[in-house]
């Protein structure tokens, strides 16, 4: 991981903060003192975490938006049927998208990256599906 861009590291970054505060039961109040406690633990470098922390920020103050726009393009499914590294990859990836500053061909490749690395080829062909159908309706692509 050492030869990966900075943004590339800081996504998994966000994505593990976001896991683990899932895990917890996903009380929004707790989001960033849980990524904060996560990235101490692991030594997370300032670099990474200027570029996580926004994402983070992003899905604890937009929750339920992120979750409703995330709803309306996975028309089979709840978010909470949705497993656990997939819904957090989805709402980590709604709200870059949502920041707007990443091509979202980018957010989109690298959130289908995160969800086979940590999840399996069919979480990635589901993100995949869920991100371009969201990019889309949020007429970023």
């Amino acid at each position: 991981m050492a030869r990966t861009r900075v943004e590339t590291r800081a996504r998994a970054r966000a994505l593990q903060a976001l896991y683990a505060w899932d895990m917890r039961g996903g009380d929004i109040a707790t989001l960033e003192r849980v990524a904060t406690q996560v990235w101490d633990d692991l030594a997370i470098s300032p670099e990474e975490r200027g570029v996580a922390g926004p994402i983070v920020r992003l899905v604890a103050r937009k929750h339920r938006e992120l979750d409703l726009e995330l709803a309306d393009v996975t028309t089979n499914w709840r978010m909470e049927r949705i497993g656990a590294v997939e819904r957090c990859v989805l709402r980590m990836a709604a709200a870059e998208l949502s920041i707007g500053a990443t091509p979202p061909k980018v957010v989109i490749q690298e959130g289908v990256m995160l969800a086979e690395r940590y999840g399996s080829a069919q979480s990635a062909r589901f993100v995949n599906g869920v991100l371009d159908a969201l990019a889309r309706r949020m007429g970023r692509i």
